[in-house]
């Protein structure tokens, strides 16, 4: 079973929220991803039927093991990501839509490597120094 971008979005909002308070609520996460609640409905039944999680209709939707695992590994792509344009000092404005973007389109090892070089980076601040001195230079 494949997931698509839209999908993983959902499960990943629906994953942090789980883990910020405990629930989420379809008013919530339609906030959050600014569509309207009929679409978050929509998508959760089609969580539900691929078995990532069950909607209950008045009562609100969770993740099986299967969607919470898929959506961990989304939650900590994305965190991988954010940590990889810190440690490289990317400044944009609009650093969420980047990672939203590219997060999507990587695989388990690229994201190991990703995280591998910033845990590099971060355990030798003067090879990253020298890095950072070198990119000016370019």
């Amino acid at each position: 079973m494949s997931t698509t971008p839209n999908m993983e979005d959902y499960l990943e909002v629906i994953y942090n929220m789980f883990e910020e308070k405990g629930y989420a609520r379809a008013t919530d996460i339609a906030e959050h991803l600014d569509v309207l609640p009929s679409s978050v409905t929509k998508m959760m039944k089609r969580l539900d039927d691929q078995g990532l999680g069950l909607y209950e209709k008045y009562r609100g939707f969770v993740l099986t093991n299967k969607g919470k695992k898929i959506a961990k590994d989304i939650a900590n792509k994305h965190q991988t990501l954010e940590d990889f344009f810190r440690v490289f000092e990317i400044d944009s404005d609009n650093i969420y839509e980047e990672v939203e973007g590219i997060e999507h389109h990587i695989g388990k090892e690229t994201t190991f490597c990703i995280s591998s070089l910033v845990q590099f980076f971060d355990d030798h601040p003067d090879v990253h120094k020298k890095y950072m001195e070198y990119r000016k230079k370019l």
